[in-house]
C-alpha cells in the first residue's frame, strides 16, 4: 500500500516538475534562505505550537532537501532510497493513527517554510489534509512602503487580535474590512466565542464556495469572495446560515463574483450608441396602451440635496420629452440601511422596468436586489464599479472643470485660486486636476488651493480668506432650500459674491439617451462578459458650462474654442506632459492619459496645493460614501477598466 502511495505521489511530483520547467519556472521548493538574502529582517518572534494551514506551507528553510521535492511538495526521488522508505513509513503512520508530531517551521510573509519535517508535510499534503501541527517562529521583515510588506503587517495586526491564520486575501485593506464586517472595532480582541462562531461560518462558506465550483476561479481567493459576500449579506445573519443557504445566495450573485477575478473587468462606453440619436423621433410617435414604468431612487429628498435635485430635474425632463411612452416615479430611501434594500425590492415589484439609483451609496443594495430581479434593468450613478447585474453611469465632468479652470486662471489677479470638493472618491481627482490644468494653460503661475468641505473641524471660507484667495470653484449647483451664492466659479471680495461660471449636469439628456438606447435594443448590443460603465461627456451633451456675459471677449472665445475641440476629440484636457506634486512624470508630452487612468486617478497635479484626505479625517456623514468609492480606502475593483 505504501509503495503504491509513494509511486502515485512521485507521479504527481514529476508532473509538477515538468509543468514548471516547460513554463520556465523553478521546479523545486522555494528556499527561505534565498528569499531572505534580498530582505532585511526586523526581528524573530516565537509563536509556539499550533495548527497551521497546510496550503500555506510552501517551501523549506534551507537548500538541504530542496531537490527531493517538486514545487508541490511531492517526492521526486526513486523508490528504494532511504528517503522513499521513510516517506512510506509516514504513510503507514498516517493511515494507522495519524501524524501527531509537530513540524518546525519559520513563518515569513504569511507563508511557512519547513525547518524540520519536510516528509511529514509532503505526506499530509498527499492526503489533502487541511492543516498540520507546527512549532512556529515568525521572521518579521522591516516595515517599508512595499505593498506586500504593508499587507503582511496588516495580517500581523489581525493575528494579534484573533490568532486566526487560515485566511488568504489578495488585497491590501482586506483584514480591516473583515474586522468591520463582523462588527468589531479596530484593535478589539476576539473572544473564544467570536472565534468559534467565525470558524463555523468560515467552514460553511468554504463548503458552499467549493460546491459552487469556486476553486476553478483565478486571481481571487475564497476569502476574497467571502468578504464580498459579507458586504451584501450581514455577518449577523450569515453566521447562522448553513452551507445550503449560503450556496443559494452565491447562486444569485455568482455573475458578480466571476467578474471579481478579472483584472480587466469594466468596459467603458464613452459616448452613446450612434444609432440612438435618431431614436427619439421614432419613440415619440409610438402609441402604447400601457406606458413603460421608470423608477428613480433617491437617498434624500430633492429639496435637501443639490445632487439629488439635479437628478430630479433630469426625471422631469424625461416626463416632458418622453411622457407619451413612459411614466416615472420617485422613491426615497432616507439612507442606505436595510430600508434601501426593502424599497428597491418594492420598486421592482411595482412593475418598474428600468431603475435609476442616483447615488453610489446604493450600489450594494442594487446588486443584492438585482440578483432577485434579473428582468429589471437597474443602473447606479457611480464610477468604476465592476458589477455584472448592475450597470453604472456617470459624466466626464472633468471636461467642464477644465473649461472653468481656464476662466479662473484668466481672471485671478494674484495667481491663487480656491477649489472646494466634498468627497475624495473616484473621479474627483480628475476634476481637480483638470481645473488646475485649465488654469495653468492661460496662467503658468496659477496655483490651486484645495479644500474639502467634509473635513472635520475645518473652516473652508476662513482657509481661503487667510490666503487672500478671491476666485473659488465650489459646488456645481444649489438646492431649492439653499440660496447662498457660493457655487460654481465665483469671486468673493469684501464679503460680496459674484458668480462667474458654472459647470452643469444635463442629467435629463443622459437619461433620455439611456432610455432611448434601451428601447432601441442597444442594451443587449452592449452586453459582454464585462461590467458596463456609461461615462459620457461634452460630446454626448450631458455636461456643459454656462458663464457670465461680462467675461472678457477673448476669454469667452477661448472657452468656446476649447469646448468644441474637446467635444470633437481634437484636444484632450489630460494631454501631456503631466507632473504630480512630487515631481513624478505621469504622462509624457507626446501622450494622452487613457480613460481608465483618468477614472482611477489618485494623484494631484503639480500646481495643486493640498492633499487627498484619509477617511478618518472626514465627518461621519462622508465616511459612508468614501468607504465605498474612496481613493485612500480602496483601489479600483480590479485594476480599472478597458475601453472599446
Amino acid at each position: 500500500m505504501a509503495y503504491e502511495d509513494y509511486m502515485k505521489a512521485q507521479k504527481m511530483g514529476l508532473k509538477a516538475y515538468k509543468s514548471a520547467t516547460s513554463k520556465g519556472q523553478y521546479p523545486y521548493l522555494p528556499v527561505l534562505d534565498d528569499i531572505l538574502s534580498h530582505s532585511e529582517i526586523e526581528c524573530e518572534v516565537r509563536l509556539g505550537v499550533s495548527n497551521i494551514p497546510l496550503y500555506q506551507v510552501v517551501g523549506t528553510s534551507t537548500a538541504g532537501r530542496t531537490q527531493a521535492f517538486a514545487n508541490n511538495f511531492m517526492p521526486l526521488l526513486d523508490y528504494g532510497s532511504e528517503f522513499s522508505a521513510k516517506w512510506s513509513h509516514l504513510v503507514d503512520a498516517q493511515i494507522e493513527e495519524g501524524i501527531h508530531d509537530a513540524v518546525k517551521v519559520y513563518e515569513y510573509m504569511n507563508r511557512y517554510y519547513v525547518v524540520e519535517g519536510n516528509k511529514r508535510v509532503s505526506v499530509l499534503k498527499y492526503f489533502d489534509s487541511p492543516s498540520i501541527l507546527a512549532d512556529v517562529t515568525r521572521k518579521v521583515p522591516k516595515k517599508t512602503d512595499d505593498e506586500e510588506v504593508l499587507f503582511y503587517y496588516e495580517f500581523m495586526d489581525f493575528y494579534d487580535l484573533t490568532k486566526i491564520n487560515y485566511l488568504a486575501f489578495s488585497k491590501l485593506g482586506s483584514y480591516p474590512k473583515l474586522i468591520e464586517a463582523v462588527g468589531k472595532k479596530p484593535g478589539e480582541k476576539w473572544s473564544d466565542d467570536d472565534l468559534l462562531d467565525f470558524s463555523s461560518f468560515h467552514t460553511a462558506f468554504y463548503n458552499a464556495y467549493k460546491e459552487k465550483g469556486g476553486r476553478k476561479l483565478s486571481n481571487i481567493t475564497c476569502d476574497d469572495i467571502m468578504l464580498y459576500y459579507l458586504s451584501l449579506y450581514p455577518y449577523s445573519e450569515a453566521m447562522n446560515m448553513t452551507s445550503v443557504d449560503i450556496k443559494k445566495n452565491l447562486d444569485k450573485i455568482w455573475p458578480e463574483i466571476v467578474l471579481l477575478q478579472d483584472d480587466d473587468s469594466v468596459e467603458l462606453l464613452m459616448d452613446p450608441n450612434e444609432e440612438t440619436h435618431a431614436v427619439k423621433t421614432v419613440l415619440n410617435k409610438i402609441k402604447t396602451l400601457k406606458k413603460r414604468k421608470v423608477a428613480f431612487v433617491y437617498d434624500k429628498e430633492p429639496s435637501t440635496s443639490d445632487w439629488v435635485y439635479g437628478h430630479e430635474l433630469g426625471r422631469l425632463h424625461l416626463e416632458e420629452n418622453l411622457g407619451e411612452i413612459i411614466e416615472t416615479k420617485t422613491y426615497i430611501t432616507n439612507g442606505v440601511d436595510d430600508n434601501a434594500e426593502n424599497i428597491l425590492e418594492a420598486v421592482c415589484k411595482d412593475g418598474n422596468e428600468i431603475v435609476f439609483a442616483t447615488t453610489p451609496k446604493l450600489i450594494k443594495a442594487c446588486v443584492k436586489v438585482a440578483a432577485n430581479h434579473p428582468d429589471v434593468k437597474i443602473l447606479n450613478c457611480s464610477l468604476n464599479s465592476s458589477h455584472a447585474t448592475v450597470r453604472t453611469y456617470y459624466t466626464r465632468m472633468y471636461e467642464a472643470k477644465f473649461l472653468t479652470g481656464i476662466i479662473a486662471g484668466a481672471l485671478c489677479t494674484n495667481d491663487k485660486i480656491g477649489y472646494v470638493d466634498d468627497y475624495p472618491i473616484f473621479g474627483e481627482a480628475a476634476n481637480i486636476n483638470a481645473f488646475a490644468l485649465g488654469a495653468k494653460m492661460v496662467n503658468p503661475r496659477a496655483t490651486v488651493y484645495l479644500a474639502w468641505s467634509t473635513m472635520k473641524d475645518f473652516d473652508v471660507n476662513g482657509f481661503f480668506k487667510e490666503r487672500g484667495i478671491s476666485y473659488i470653484s465650489s459646488q456645481d449647483s444649489l438646492t431649492p432650500e439653499n440660496g447662498q451664492r457660493r457655487f460654481g466659479l465665483y469671486a468673493e471680495k469684501n464679503d460680496e459674491k459674484k458668480n462667474i461660471a458654472v459647470p452643469i449636469y444635463h442629467w435629463g439628456a443622459l437619461y433620455e439617451e439611456l432610455i432611448n438606447s434601451i428601447f432601441k435594443g442597444s442594451w443587449k448590443d452592449d452586453e459582454s462578459d464585462k461590467a458596463i460603465n456609461y461615462w459620457w461627456g461634452l460630446s454626448a451633451g450631458v455636461i456643459d458650462i454656462i458663464y457670465s456675459n461680462n467675461l472678457p471677449v477673448g476669454v469667452s472665445k477661448l472657452v468656446e474654442l476649447m469646448k468644441k475641440s474637446i467635444s470633437s476629440g481634437i484636444y484632450h484636457p489630460f494631454s501631456g506632459p503631466l507632473t504630480d506634486q512630487n515631481g513624478l512624470l505621469k504622462c509624457d508630452e507626446y501622450s494622452v492619459l487613457r480613460p481608465e487612468e483618468i477614472m482611477t486617478m489618485d494623484w494631484l497635479n503639480e500646481n495643486v496645493i493640498g492633499s487627498i484626505p484619509n477617511i478618518d479625517d472626514l465627518i461621519d456623514s462622508a465616511k459612508e460614501v468614501v468607504s465605498l468609492r474612496g481613493l485612500d480606502a480602496a483601489t479600483p475593483d480590479k485594476g480599472g477598466a478597458s475601453l472599446l
